[in-house]
């Protein structure tokens, strides 16, 4: 079993940024790719970022390129994301997920986040115009 709590959401203006964390406890999180993904009010969830498991290669969604970044640091079994230059559309719920099967690009091409192992339980990210 893998545990998963995200912190750092707030309310924060446009053009603001944010730092989401996901803390980890339970089996090794070394060996799990890690994926943030988010769902606003009366949408599917979808895809944001996802990290391998040695933090070598990231995956992003076109919308957060070159705003968000994506990182971890396994020595305190934590993944991040920074949020840069936020817009109101970036306002939503986000979720890390881990998994120890899909790679980060299948993470993103799925989209949803079906198929992953563990699930943490959110963090509200709003964002005001």
């Amino acid at each position: 079993q893998v545990q998963l709590v995200e912190s750092g959401g707030g309310l924060v203006q446009a053009g603001g940024s944010l730092r989401l964390s996901c803390a980890a406890s339970g089996r090794a999180f070394s060996r799990y790719n890690m994926g943030w993904f988010r769902q606003a009010p009366g949408k599917e969830r979808e895809f944001v970022a996802a990290i391998s498991w040695s933090g070598t290669s990231a995956y992003y969604t076109d919308s957060v390129k070159g705003r968000f970044t994506i990182s971890r640091d396994n020595a305190k079994n934590t993944v991040y994301l920074q949020m840069n230059s936020l817009k109101p559309e970036d306002t939503a719920v986000y979720y890390c997920g881990a998994d120890s099967h899909q790679s980060v690009q299948a993470m993103g091409v799925i989209g949803s986040g079906n198929g992953m192992d563990y699930w943490g339980k959110g963090t509200l990210v709003t964002v005001s115009s």
